[in-house]
C-alpha cells in the first residue's frame, strides 16, 4: 500500500530544502562547479531569457536542480515499488531491498574511490539505457546532469529511500498503487517546492474540470474533424491532467475502431494527437512519465525493458515565445526573430529548456487548446459545485 500522501509531500520537502542547502554549499566549495553555473548564467543573460542578478538565478536553478535529483529517485522507485524493472536499485520490499543493498555494494566493490553520488549518477544511466525512459534522464531534459549533491547529501538521500518504520521493519515510504496512478504526482508536482509554487501559480486541475473540459473541445473537435486528424496541445500543461485524460479517450476510441490492431501503436497514435508545454521543468519531467506509464497500463506491457521508446510531445519552455504563428485563414507567419533556438538557453547540459523541441511542438497548428482554468482550492465544494461568495 502507498504511503500517505500528505505524509510523504512533507518528508519530500523537507528532502528538497536539504539538496538545495547541500548544493549550494557544493557550488561554493568547488570552483569547477561555480564556473560553469556562472557560464550557464551569462549564456542565459546573453539569450535574453532573465534579468536577475546571479546569486538570485543561481538560488532558483539550485532548487529546480534539486527537485529533479528528488524526481529522478521517485520515478525509480516507482518502477521498482510496482516491478516494472527486473532491478532495485534505491530500495525495495524483502528480496528486492536485498538485491538493492547488493547493487549498491558491487558498485563500490567496482568503484572504491566513488561517492553515492556517482552511484545515483550510475543508477540513472542505467535507466537511460530503457528507450521509454530513456528521454526523462537524458541531458537537455534534465538538470541532473548539471550538478549533484556532495557525497554527504548523497548518503542522506540514499538513506531517505531506505528508512524502515522501526515498530514493523517495513519501507516508511511506497510507492506501490494500482492500476498504473500517477496522479498522485500531480500532488508533488503542486507542492514539492514552495518556491516554484509561488513562481509558477502551481495547481492542480480537478478531475471533473477536465472532464468537462475535455467533454466540451475534443469531443466536438472529434466529430468534427476525425480521430485519425485531431491534435490537441494544452500550453501550459503542468503535471499533465488534460494530456493524460485526453490520451485515455484518445486509446480507447483507436482500441474500439482497430481491435486487431498492435496496442503499442494504437498508443503512439494517441500519443502523436496530443502535446503539452510548460514552463516549469519538473511539471514536464511528471507529465512524460504519467504518459509513458498511462501506455504501459493501456498496452499491458508487464515490464518497462518491453516497452518500445515512444514519442511523447511535451517540452519545458514558454509557449508564448517559441512556434510560428498563424493567420486566421491558415496561413503561417514568421517565428520571432529575436528569440532563436540557438541563444535561447544555456548548454544543454545545464537545460530547462528545450528550445528543438519547442519549436517542432509549437510550430504546428491544433484543433484543441486546453488550459487550466483560472479557479483556486476554495472555488469548489465537495460535490464539484461552485461556491458562490
Amino acid at each position: 500500500m502507498m504511503t500517505d500522501i500528505k505524509t510523504l509531500l512533507t518528508d519530500l520537502q523537507g528532502l528538497v530544502k536539504y539538496l538545495r542547502t547541500d548544493l549550494l554549499e557544493r557550488t561554493i566549495e568547488v570552483s569547477e562547479v561555480d564556473h560553469g553555473l556562472r557560464e550557464a548564467y551569462g549564456a542565459t543573460r546573453q539569450g535574453h531569457r532573465t534579468a536577475q542578478a546571479f546569486e538570485v538565478w543561481r538560488d532558483n536553478y539550485l532548487t529546480q536542480v534539486a527537485v529533479a535529483w528528488v524526481l529522478a529517485c521517485v520515478f525509480v522507485r516507482y518502477l521498482e515499488d510496482n516491478a516494472l524493472i527486473d532491478e532495485s536499485w534505491l530500495a525495495g520490499t524483502g528480496d528486492r531491498m536485498r538485491q538493492a543493498i547488493d547493487a549498491h555494494e558491487a558498485y563500490f566493490r567496482a568503484h572504491p574511490h566513488d561517492s553515492d553520488r556517482d552511484y545515483f549518477l550510475h543508477v540513472f544511466r542505467q535507466m537511460r539505457e530503457l528507450p521509454a525512459v530513456c528521454e526523462l534522464y537524458a541531458e537537455g531534459h534534465t538538470p541532473l546532469w548539471a550538478l549533484g549533491p556532495s557525497g554527504d547529501g548523497a548518503m542522506r538521500l540514499l538513506a531517505f529511500w531506505r528508512e524502515v518504520v522501526p515498530e514493523t521493519g517495513a519501507l516508511k515510504r511506497s510507492f506501490r498503487v494500482g492500476a498504473g496512478d500517477t496522479r498522485f504526482l500531480g500532488d508533488l508536482y503542486q507542492d514539492l517546492s514552495e518556491e516554484a509554487r509561488k513562481k509558477y501559480a502551481l495547481l492542480q486541475t480537478p478531475v471533473f474540470v477536465e472532464e468537462f473540459i475535455l467533454d466540451h473541445t475534443l469531443t466536438p473537435a472529434l466529430d468534427e474533424f476525425g480521430l485519425e486528424y485531431v491534435r490537441l496541445i494544452d500550453p501550459a500543461c503542468g503535471s499533465g491532467h488534460f494530456l493524460l485524460g485526453a490520451f485515455h479517450r484518445l486509446f480507447h476510441l483507436w482500441a474500439q475502431r482497430e481491435p486487431g490492431t498492435n496496442p503499442r501503436v494504437l498508443a503512439q497514435r494517441a500519443l502523436d494527437a496530443i502535446a503539452g508545454v510548460d514552463l516549469n521543468p519538473f511539471a514536464v519531467a511528471i507529465a512524460r512519465f504519467r504518459l509513458i506509464v498511462a501506455a504501459l497500463h493501456a498496452c499491458g506491457i508487464k515490464w518497462l525493458k518491453d516497452a518500445p521508446g515512444w514519442t511523447i510531445n511535451v517540452a519545458a519552455g514558454d509557449s508564448l515565445l517559441y512556434g510560428d504563428r498563424w493567420t486566421r485563414t491558415g496561413e503561417r507567419v514568421a517565428h520571432q526573430p529575436w528569440l532563436s533556438t540557438e541563444e535561447s538557453w544555456a548548454p544543454p547540459i545545464y537545460a530547462l529548456e528545450q528550445p528543438q523541441e519547442l519549436q517542432r511542438i509549437l510550430g504546428q497548428q491544433y484543433h484543441v487548446v486546453v488550459g487550466n482554468p483560472p479557479y483556486n482550492s476554495r472555488s469548489w465544494d465537495t460535490n464539484g459545485d461552485p461556491v458562490r461568495s
